[in-house]
């Protein structure tokens, strides 16, 4: 997200340069709703069953461990730090860093450095998905498999216009994704092969690069700049935790809260 995003901000070049910045760009604010899903994800498994309701009463009285599960869990830090929810750590629990975002200034090395970027979120995701049958997860992974092919296939074709010739180097993992029936139902509706532009004035320049063959090679798709939005859901609101003290108003703080919402609908 970020590097794409820099990449956009700082990009160098007149008109002709114009179709590759408007294609990264593209990419780079597609990715800042793949973060809200991620993270809404990560929360929706870590606050458990839909019936469940948390610790009742005093957190922690007679003893009681609400928070246990935190013990057998990969990261601690999500029940510590977070309050059963999603962090901004990779999955050792490494936190974000700028200094990850590369941005060389230089269009073509860029743009390699972009796919194998999505080629390795692809790979990785292919992973995930076999780790865990649940559906919650799965529905996520494969949107974001379904999608981190179009990205590839973004990246690749700006770099075909430049010169390269893939061959059968793509997609990587070089597999038959539609093998994941999850994977096979949004590719049979075509996710893998367009790309929005994210432009509020509707003025993009990426379809002079986003069009035509696809570039993967177990593919005949076209490729294709779309200005339909695609259909977004609701982000469910998050329950309380009194177990993790979230978020933790006493009725004070509460009336406090309600008498500032009936000042701002008098105003």
């Amino acid at each position: 997200m970020m590097q794409y995003l820099f990449q956009s901000f700082n990009f160098r070049g007149d008109e002709n340069g114009r179709p590759y910045r408007d294609l990264i760009q593209a990419v780079g604010v597609e990715e800042i709703s793949h973060v809200e899903l991620i993270a809404t994800t990560i929360a929706q498994l870590l606050d458990g069953a839909p019936g469940y309701k948390g610790s009742q009463g005093t957190p922690g009285s007679g003893g009681s461990t609400p928070l246990s599960p935190a013990l057998s869990n990969g990261n601690i830090h999500h029940y510590l730090v977070g309050a059963q929810g999603a962090l901004p750590v990779d999955s050792a629990g490494n936190p974000w860093s700028g200094s990850y975002v590369y941005n060389s200034g230089n269009l073509v090395l860029d743009l390699l450095y972009n796919l194998m970027l999505e080629a390795t979120g692809r790979l990785q995701k292919c992973r995930i998905y076999e780790m865990s049958d649940n559906k919650t997860l799965r529905a996520t992974v494969s949107y974001l498999i379904a999608r981190d092919a179009a990205h590839e296939a973004v990246f690749a074709k700006a770099l075909e216009t430049l010169g390269v010739n893939w061959g059968k180097t793509l997609p990587i993992p070089n597999f038959d994704a539609t093998k994941y029936p999850e994977v096979k139902k949004l590719m049979d509706q075509g996710v893998h092969r367009k790309q929005h532009h994210w432009r509020l004035d509707g003025v993009s320049e990426m379809a002079a690069i986003f069009q035509g063959a696809s570039p993967i090679s177990d593919t005949e798709d076209t490729l294709e700049m779309t200005d339909d939005l695609p259909e977004g859901g609701p982000v469910p609101e998050a329950p309380e935790r009194a177990e993790e003290f979230a978020p933790g108003l006493t009725p004070e703080l509460i009336e406090l809260m309600e008498q500032t919402a009936a000042m701002a609908d008098e105003g």
